[in-house]
């Protein structure tokens, strides 16, 4: 098996319809026989009902799916189980996950950084998730390493091809539209996937998207908002101010239609710029009360308390 996350796929496919398929002769084998011991042969039938069988059956597509199985809570898609890696991924820049240990590797307890060698988890627990490429070692860029340190370089613009179709966001290049999807719909997947109690928190400024970050709330400290607030949002409120004073600066020289573009830039950037320092005002306030949290109360407890800075559960 090569490191073609397309194989890889292809053989989960195959290694879950094969054991979904012996399940559901194992429990009608089984119907058989107490249907012959009990004498009910007129009265009852052995068959199981596609969509009565508790494990995970994948396609492709929704469109594949058939009739049988509509309706059960075990059908996957291909969609579904780049979903399911992209939030492993995410687990593995954090520590919750380490491609160099198996299971669970880090939930709150005494951490080990011996035990990430391929993957090394964000050392302040904080991942901004940009909307271009102006921070290096966001997010995207951060997902797109993973797939290179774990699948190999050699094979990086097949696999980043293949997470882009499946995802089925928009984007010019596969880069593009894993961005987008980590920043329209990555947070959505994950507070579905946890039942409305999100493991990893995102403080998000407002809707222009002008300041998104990931934390992970296993490895919350005391310091944690005023991290976020220091070293990301004055950083980014610091790009801002330069990009808009760049722009300014560009449009004494551009011609009427670059012109155009310029303020149409610059219109993004000051908006973007009001929303992120309205939402520093907000940060800097939570982060003089130094608030932590106690993981035995729970997602929905520890949430609340900061829930003014945090993005909405979906």
């Amino acid at each position: 098996m090569g490191r073609l996350i397309a194989e890889k796929y292809k053989q989960w496919k195959a290694e879950c319809n094969e054991r979904f398929r012996k399940l559901k002769a194992n429990e009608e084998e089984l119907n058989r026989i107490f249907i012959a011991i009990y004498g009910l042969q007129d009265e009852l039938t052995p068959d199981v009902a596609d969509k009565d069988v508790t494990v995970h059956c994948v396609f492709d597509t929704k469109e594949d799916v058939p009739e049988s199985l509509k309706g059960s809570n075990y059908v996957r898609t291909k969609h579904d189980e780049i979903i399911s890696l992209i939030s492993y991924a995410v687990g593995c820049i954090f520590g919750r996950y380490s491609v160099d240990t198996p299971g669970l590797c880090y939930a709150g307890g005494e951490w080990d950084a011996a035990r990430y060698q391929t993957i090394v988890p964000a050392a302040d627990n904080v991942v901004p998730i940009c909307d271009d490429d102006y921070w290096e070692g966001d997010l995207t860029d951060r997902i797109i390493d993973f797939v290179r340190l774990v699948y190999g370089e050699d094979t990086l613009t097949e696999n980043l091809k293949f997470i882009a179709n499946a995802l089925e966001t928009k984007g010019a290049t596969p880069r593009e539209a894993i961005r987008n999807y980590l920043l329209t719909d990555f947070y959505a997947d994950h507070c579905k996937a946890y039942r409305r109690r999100p493991i990893y928190w995102m403080f998000r400024a407002g809707k222009k998207q002008s300041f998104q970050a990931l934390v992970y709330m296993h490895r919350w400290r005391r310091d944690t908002v005023a991290c976020v607030r220091t070293s990301y949002v004055h950083e980014l409120q610091a790009r801002y101010r330069t990009q808009i004073t760049g722009l300014q600066a560009q449009l004494n020289v551009a011609s009427p239609s670059e012109r155009a573009k310029r303020n149409k830039q610059l219109e993004k950037l000051r908006a973007q710029y009001e929303e992120i320092t309205a939402y520093e005002e907000k940060l800097h306030h939570f982060a003089d009360q130094m608030l932590d949290i106690d993981l035995d109360d729970g997602v929905k407890v520890n949430y609340a308390k900061m829930e003014e800075i945090l993005e909405k559960i979906k």
